[in-house]
């Protein structure tokens, strides 16, 4: 063979390899990932729970695959987000993540970050709150990025304690207030406007995508045009059936003064908790039209065929169960979550029931992106959504500070609460309302028993700090500020 033909070889080579190299990234799929604030599993009306306007997630249900039992691991302060944000962009369990954000942005071992060494173009739109970590620095583009909640004023505490009262005071319409009004767009109207812009752009470009939107909604202060409000009059809302006027232990596990808690009036009404529940569920429904938008745009692009859609929120939100108003608790209704998934190879309509974590999301979209997960402790879904597995976890650990535990194992579910020194024991397949404590019945002692020596050892293999002999939990505790952004 003639020198020049072993050139010309080469030459064909070089450019078979290049081309499939490049055919390799074309075909690595998008990842648009959609996350909310303060929304509970239920508030989804495809799930058949509550009385409540979504059908663009209604739609992402029918789509894809709906896991049933997604679970926020927990907390070391109040703002609960922060710590469910962290554990979303580290991939680090909770213990691990509320000091793992900074060494994680330094080895460039962050979500965002191992999407670009993937070969991703990033983008952020919306709340952040990921302490030690700044999202202009990690993502390629980074627009209105939210720290925190909305503002809230004096006026949006410790209402409505009347029809009187609601009639003059505060109202979620009204822009006066400012919190998702303010600049004079709603936030979450402009989580859908970023998020058109860059589709727009992102149609042109052969590069995959990763988009992290992240609505303030359905945080308090829960705002949205009137018109959603008008949606839901009172008669329309169902009380809770497990309402109480006031929690038994709210202020041993959390604290009476908790910013979350002073929104709603003690002790707890029909009426406030009604006016709550209206105001949470408009401000689902008017970001889930700002979603409807988001999605359409994604079919223009001509790319949905090959996008991974993933839809969940940082925790839950009591918003009158259990007589509490906020998500500092280990009911279900505050760390359970809507997780959604729509995808090429996800079989339309499912329900996984195994449980999961919601920042299981993360090592998921690694695997898509074909990205090392070295160091993540969460568990990718993929075996799950691809009927490879129908096992996950085998069992739920829950944390808050260092006032309460839990371990939900099968049907079960036990929660202490160290500061108070009591324990709660649900059977949640016949109590799925955790109402019925059978923690003092003689019947379950050796249940109690059983799941009580699980969540020791649960503790253990975390590195729970309430293990330590130090007490390094109660120090750390007494520093976190008794907020809830």
């Amino acid at each position: 063979m003639s020198p020049l033909v072993k050139k010309l070889n080469g030459i064909v080579l070089a450019q078979l390899v290049w081309c499939a190299g490049l055919h390799a990234e074309a075909e690595k799929p998008n990842v648009v990932f959609i996350f909310a604030d303060d929304m509970s599993y239920e508030t989804i009306h495809a799930a058949g729970m509550l009385d409540i306007d979504t059908p663009n997630l209604d739609t992402l249900v029918e789509r894809g695959a709906s896991f049933t039992h997604a679970y926020n691991m927990g907390a070391w302060g109040g703002a609960v987000c922060a710590a469910s944000r962290s554990m979303l962009n580290s991939g680090r369990f909770v213990w691990q993540a509320q000091g793992g954000v900074k060494s994680g942005v330094q080895e460039k071992r962050m979500w965002s970050q191992r999407m670009q060494d993937a070969g991703y173009q990033t983008y952020m739109t919306g709340k952040w709150h990921v302490p030690g970590a700044e999202a202009e620095d990690l993502f390629n583009v980074a627009q209105h990025v939210r720290g925190g909640m909305p503002k809230q004023t004096e006026a949006g505490y410790n209402r409505p304690k009347s029809p009187e009262d609601y009639e003059t005071g505060w109202k979620p319409w009204e822009t006066k207030y400012g919190g998702f009004w303010e600049g004079g767009t709603h936030w979450s109207e402009i989580v859908a406007n970023d998020s058109l812009d860059y589709l727009a752009a992102a149609a042109q470009d052969d590069k995959p995508f990763f988009m992290y939107l992240a609505f303030n909604a359905s945080h308090d202060p829960r705002q949205s045009p009137k018109e959603y409000i008008d949606r839901y009059p009172l008669e329309r809302i169902k009380l809770p059936e497990n309402f109480l006027p006031q929690y038994p232990y709210a202020d041993k596990i959390c604290g009476l003064n908790l910013r979350d808690e002073k929104l709603m009036p003690y002790p707890r009404t029909e009426y406030a908790v009604k006016i709550h529940r209206q105001e949470y569920f408009a401000i689902i429904t008017h970001m889930d039209n700002q979603i409807g938008r988001i999605l359409e745009a994604l079919e223009k692009t001509g790319k949905a065929d090959n996008t991974y859609i993933v839809f969940t929120a940082d925790h839950g939100l009591s918003v009158g169960h259990h007589g509490l108003c906020g998500k500092q608790n280990m009911y279900d209704h505050s760390v359970r979550v809507p997780f959604l998934v729509v995808g090429p190879d996800v079989k339309p309509g499912i329900k996984i029931d195994a449980p999961i974590y919601l920042q299981d999301a993360m090592a998921t979209s690694l695997e898509l992106a074909g990205a090392p997960a070295d160091g993540i402790d969460f568990k990718s879904l993929l075996p799950l959504l691809r009927g490879e597995s129908d096992e996950h976890y085998p069992e739920i650990y829950g944390a808050y500070m260092n006032r309460q535990r839990m371990i939900t194992k099968g049907d079960w579910k036990f929660v202490s609460y160290p500061t108070a020194n009591v324990e709660r024991l649900f059977n949640l397949k016949k109590d799925p309302n955790e109402m019925n404590d059978l923690a003092a019945n003689p019947e379950y002692a050796a249940k109690l028993k059983q799941l009580r020596e699980a969540l020791t050892t649960l503790c253990l293999d975390l590195d729970d700090p309430l293990t330590k002999p130090s007490k390094a939990g109660d120090k750390r505790n007494k520093k976190s500020k008794n907020a809830a952004h």
